[in-house]
């Protein structure tokens, strides 16, 4: 098997449409399958802020970095994606007049414009789902308790959280391109997965790994989560005052938002070395919901998986062309 004599680097990668990023120490690729079904492959040189400016590498810091870094690159990649795949079999004979008359003035930047207003009102969503809304909540059920829930306040958001989050996530696996792109998401997972196994990738490799992995961002998501229990538990009690205001007190959830990144990104590094008891308890909630965020991909969804593997592990050529 090849890959046993190489030397295994840190992989890590996104689902996009019709295709995958694979992202290693040095550079990112994307394989995305064209509308002509050919798989068209895209190294890019990857600059991380943390390379010029070191302090940023520190543990828990790191995390918010790195969380910071993967929403714009997953942004622009998920961009590129839908470019490549769909954009290019979509002809002028499609578009109504209203609509050629916006791609000719102002072409890119139309869709530069709609996915940055999506992109706003996708935080405002979140923030209302998984913020204000077990705030909320907790409130108008601790004063109908007469304050006899207030010591769990905690605990009670975070249980929302998660029944919230799992319900969105249930929600949108129903829906006919959301679930191909979580072919790609398995895709993605079964491909490192038989890289870091030290097996040769092959499609009839990959498709015999399995498809859940620890470092997964669904895993991280619930790792946050579980975290965000202990935490908001703690600040709770150290201000109690400032956690019976409301308003007041989403602001220091806020504030305190960026140390549970933090701490949930250590933990899912460590995760990916470690398989003790405490790594396999805290995981397991992430890895099940990996059944949802992720399907059995077709040979050809997996082709692609291989294909931006292939441009990003250390044997590669092009790995030593990158300053």
């Amino acid at each position: 098997m090849e890959n046993k004599k190489m030397h295994k680097t840190s992989v890590g990668g996104q689902a996009l449409i019709e295709g995958v990023m694979m992202q290693g120490p040095k550079g990112m690729a994307t394989a995305v399958r064209k509308p002509d079904k050919e798989i068209l492959v895209e190294y890019h040189a990857v600059k991380h802020i943390k390379d010029k400016f070191g302090f940023l590498g520190w543990p828990v810091i790191r995390g918010v970095v790195n969380f910071a870094e993967s929403m714009i690159t997953g942004y622009k990649t998920l961009m590129y994606s839908a470019e490549v795949s769909e954009m290019e079999d979509c002809g002028e004979e499609e578009l109504s007049g209203f609509e050629k008359w916006l791609n000719e003035k102002l072409g890119d930047k139309l869709m530069n414009l709609i996915m940055g207003i999506a992109s706003v009102l996708g935080v405002c969503i979140a923030f209302l789902l998984f913020m204000y809304v077990p705030v909320l909540f907790f409130s108008k059920v601790n004063e109908w308790s007469g304050d006899l829930l207030t010591d769990y306040r905690g605990l009670i958001e975070g249980v929302l959280k998660i029944i919230i989050f799992v319900i969105y996530i249930a929600a949108v696996s129903r829906m006919k391109d959301i679930k191909r792109t979580f072919m790609y998401h398995g895709a993605e997972h079964k491909s490192i997965a038989c890289y870091e196994q030290g097996m040769e990738l092959t499609v009839e490799n990959v498709r015999k790994c399995s498809r859940f992995h620890p470092r997964c961002g669904t895993s991280f998501i619930f790792v946050m989560l579980i975290f965000s229990i202990v935490v908001y538990t703690a600040v709770a009690k150290l201000f109690p005052q400032i956690a019976d205001n409301r308003v007041l007190w989403l602001l220091l959830k806020l504030a305190f938002l960026p140390l549970i990144m933090g701490l949930g990104y250590e933990f899912i590094k460590y995760a990916g070395r470690h398989d003790n008891v405490f790594v396999k308890i805290v995981s397991a909630p992430g890895l099940w919901m990996q059944r949802l965020t992720t399907k059995e991909p077709t040979d050809d969804i997996i082709e692609v998986g291989i294909e931006a593997l292939k441009a990003v592990i250390t044997d590669n050529p092009k790995d030593d062309e990158i300053n």
